[in-house]
């Protein structure tokens, strides 16, 4: 099934060695699988064996020059609400929501689509934990980088539809991910200094996919979240970061 691309088109992927809470309980879930430090393909193929985050092709900069160029500021919570980011929404008209653009996008083994694109059957895994789902209503989409935070680091300055195309980014493979619901809830809102994925396999992928979506926002850092994303980069020395800014 291949994935909508929405307003601009846009590769972001990571490879490497080795969202905020939904504010419904079908917001969010659980499961992916483990990556490689070489596969690569495009996220809109399901039952593709390639790993999240790895490349499609062509090399990147390293995590630790990514982590870099992110911009450094103080976050500010002041006036987040949930509801200032619109999600999910059906942008192409087809009856899929974001939720489920991404759930077709990412299952191992494509499930059945009826009605108003209700999904049936199929397969996901969900990378944070290395667990298999095989029921759509069990997962959740994370943002990689939670709305609230992405407000904390930037996203407060932005209108209303920057902020949706934010929450809806069907354009970057890693902005969404399906996972399961438990580990989504854990995560919350923290950034990789209060949070990482349980799996060990999950490490490296997710630095790259958290550092390629703040750098496609222009979004920023402050101390805690760069020197906790500079000490756990440095068992990641295979992995590389490529991204486009978003529009």
């Amino acid at each position: 099934m291949r994935r909508f691309v929405p307003l601009a088109a846009v590769v972001l992927v990571a490879s490497l060695a080795a969202c905020n809470p939904s504010a419904t309980k079908s917001d969010e879930s659980d499961s992916k699988p483990a990556a490689s430090a070489s596969a690569g393909t495009d996220r809109g193929e399901a039952g593709s064996s390639a790993a999240p985050g790895a490349p499609a092709g062509g090399s990147g900069l390293s995590l630790p020059e990514a982590i870099a160029k992110i911009p450094a500021a103080d976050e500010v919570r002041d006036g987040y609400k949930r509801d200032s980011f619109k999600h999910w929404i059906d942008e192409d008209g087809d009856s899929c929501s974001t939720r489920n653009e991404v759930l077709l996008a990412e299952a191992v083994k494509t499930p059945e689509q009826g009605a108003r694109c209700a999904l049936t059957g199929g397969e996901w895994r969900s990378y944070y934990d290395e667990v298999t789902v095989t029921a759509a209503g069990k997962l959740d989409i994370d943002h990689m980088v939670p709305l609230a935070e992405a407000w904390d680091s930037g996203a407060s300055k932005w209108d209303a539809d920057r902020r949706m195309r934010y929450a809806n980014d069907l354009g970057a493979e890693r902005s969404l991910v399906a996972v399961t619901a438990k580990t989504n809830r854990s995560k919350a809102d923290k950034d990789p200094s209060e949070w990482m994925p349980p799996a060990e396999s999950a490490k490296c992928t997710y630095l790259a996919d958290w550092t390629a979506t703040k750098l496609r926002w222009k979004l920023s850092a402050d101390d805690k979240e760069r020197a906790a994303l500079e000490t756990l980069a440095k068992d990641c020395s295979d992995t590389a970061v490529k991204y486009e800014a978003a529009p």
